[in-house]
């Protein structure tokens, strides 16, 4: 199976609490059209942690944009928002913590419009099944006669 290299997904949005679960709708059914099913959970586990962040402390009104890559090797999402505050890892779990436990990698970048913060996992492109029949082994027939059914 050949897989095209770099798909994409970007949008632009208003973050609430509706869009939240709008947005991990559309980025499973990426996820599974890409054939990426086993993702699905703990990508938009990941991603619900970010939006909820943007939406928790950035506030309703403000603009984000969310990416989804993946380059045939590695998925990565990145949530983009106009608030110059950088997110902190607290001790207590949740947030970020949830992030990083399900990613590979994470990390924050300041940008001249406020911030982005991202996580990438590993996902390889799914093999393809052989759909070729094996040969048979040898000494077992190949046809075999089906018995007549015996009306009693």
């Amino acid at each position: 199976m050949t897989v095209p290299l770099d798909r994409h997904y970007s949008v632009e949005l208003q973050v609430s609490a509706e869009r939240v679960s709008q947005l991990r709708r559309i980025v499973a059914a990426h996820l599974r059209h890409w054939s990426l099913d086993l993702h699905v959970r703990p990508v938009c586990r990941a991603l619900d942690e970010l939006l909820t962040n943007v939406h928790r402390h950035v506030g309703d009104g403000n603009t984000c944009v969310l990416e989804l890559r993946w380059t045939g090797r590695h998925v990565t999402v990145s949530v983009a928002d106009n608030s110059a505050r950088m997110p902190r890892l607290l001790p207590a779990g949740g947030g970020l913590s949830r992030v990083m436990a399900l990613s590979d990698s994470w990390g924050t970048c300041r940008t001249t419009d406020g911030k982005v913060v991202w996580f990438t996992r590993y996902a390889e492109a799914p093999k393809a099944a052989d759909l070729l029949p094996y040969a048979p082994l040898p000494g077992v027939r190949t046809a075999r006669a089906v018995p007549v059914a015996v009306l009693v």
